[in-house]
């Protein structure tokens, strides 16, 4: 079940909103944030136990899932468009198609990416913003029911 629509949500510090221009990315860190948010991500993924299905789907050596990932939110967060000019343009779903991927699985993946949030010194409205913000990007990967 979806969650309810994302709600614009006021930075507290540049009192402009998430998903403005570059507020989000500056947010996040910069691509310095970004970075560590990712590898606190591919870390929780292989410590989670609800994440070892999602674990299983990836390759003992996740550093370069973690630079892909870490280059998409750059962009996705309003901030230079690294991916493309380092890996070529992305469709997430098409990028995921290969995977079994179904609601437990997109589950899991959320589940990483909160425990990588609550690790980081960002805001809480922040926080917010990008759980349910990923929610519809992840939903779109999944292959299955």
């Amino acid at each position: 079940m979806p969650p309810t629509k994302p709600q614009k949500i006021l930075d507290p510090l540049s009192q402009r909103y998430f998903g403005e221009e570059d507020v989000s990315y500056q947010a996040a860190g910069g691509e310095a944030g970004i970075r560590q948010l990712c590898k606190a991500f591919y870390r929780a993924m292989d410590e989670l136990p609800e994440a070892a299905t999602i674990r299983a789907m990836h390759k003992e050596d996740l550093s370069e899932l973690e630079d892909k990932l870490s280059l998409f939110l750059c962009g996705w967060l309003g901030g230079p468009i690294r991916y493309r000019d380092k890996y070529g343009p992305i469709v997430i779903p098409q990028a995921h198609a290969h995977l079994d991927i179904g609601p437990a699985e997109r589950d899991a993946w959320l589940k990483c990416m909160q425990v990588a949030l609550d690790q980081q010194d960002y805001t809480p409205e922040f926080k917010t913003y990008i759980i349910q913000s990923l929610w519809m990007p992840a939903e779109l990967c999944r292959t299955r029911e």
